[in-house]
């Protein structure tokens, strides 16, 4: 338990690090797409070859990658309703800012040592379809909904495939289903860059911190939280007590419901040209809220 309050302490002094080092100037405006860029096409998909490197998988166990998807629709879908009455705007920051999970710099890093191999395994596989949503495929249906374009399929497939980090998944997956690995040469690289990857994603989200929009934008975030931790409990308990998996992924599984947002979320809301820092200002927030709901839920569990 000492080890899961001292990494969860971490995580938040890094994110505090950040907003206070961009409050005093030692970062400018534009360092958050600076480390943005960094994350996504460097150090997670780093991250993700170092932890996923030479995992048995069994292929039953890629039905949770399509749960992920589905889990996430339903948060688009929500999302889009609450927002019926609102500009298509809004609608489009709804639909970036409530589906998608931070598992490669959050959930894996945090409870690795407490699920054991199978729960792992677990998270990366939950993780393929995640980084399908949350590395273009929740931007595209937002910024069609945004311009009127409409739901287009070979955009969402596109913007998939010029992934950096989602196509790195692909190819780990199809490794270790094949039976292969990486040379050790590149595994080390991996593992070195990979290294800084929570450190990075929660700096980044630390900077993009913006809290200048007062009472209302403080409403915003608790009932935009509320509302994703409702739908979590909800999910948890499906997971939990219906799924056909062993206790072990079902645990994963509990935890991954209740993970933050991803920290890619306010790098693909400024991309739509919406407020990337009330986005970044509501994943900080989440990052605090699933510490304490994990962390419960581990003692519960274990």
């Amino acid at each position: 338990m000492a080890d899961i309050l001292v990494r969860a302490g971490c995580y938040v002094s890094i994110i505090i690090l950040g907003y206070v080092l961009r409050r005093v100037g030692f970062f400018g405006p534009e360092t958050f797409g600076i480390l943005a860029k960094v994350v996504l096409k460097i150090t997670l998909p780093a991250a993700i070859i170092s932890t996923s490197a030479g995992r048995s998988l069994d292929a039953g166990l890629l039905s949770l990658a399509l749960l992920n998807i589905a889990a996430c629709a339903i948060y688009m879908i929500v999302g889009y309703l609450l927002n019926l009455k609102n500009s298509a705007a809004q609608k489009g920051f709804a639909i970036i800012n409530f589906p998608g999970y931070n598992i490669g710099t959050f959930a894996l890093p945090f409870t690795q040592s407490f699920l054991g191999p199978m729960g792992v395994i677990a998270m990366n596989l939950f993780d393929v379809g995640n980084s399908f949503v949350c590395l273009g495929g929740a931007y595209c249906i937002a910024s069609s909904v945004k311009d009127g374009s409409g739901f287009s399929l070979k955009r969402i497939l596109k913007s998939a495939v010029t992934s950096v980090a989602l196509m790195t998944h692909f190819v780990m997956v199809s490794l270790n289903l094949a039976g292969l690995n990486l040379p050790q040469p590149v595994l080390s690289l991996a593992g070195i860059i990979g290294n800084a990857n929570a450190f990075l994603a929660m700096l980044m989200l630390g900077v993009g911190i913006d809290l200048s929009g007062g009472k209302s934008q403080m409403r915003y975030i608790v009932k935009h939280l509320a509302i994703r931790y409702s739908l979590a409990a909800v999910f948890a308990a499906v997971f939990y007590f219906l799924l056909p998996f062993e206790l072990e992924v079902r645990r994963a599984l509990v935890i991954l419901a209740f993970a933050p947002f991803a920290s890619a979320t306010p790098v693909f809301t400024a991309e739509l040209k919406e407020d990337s820092g009330l986005s970044a200002t509501i994943n900080s927030f989440s990052v605090v809220c699933s510490i304490v709901f994990i962390i419960a839920l581990l003692l519960i569990m274990l």
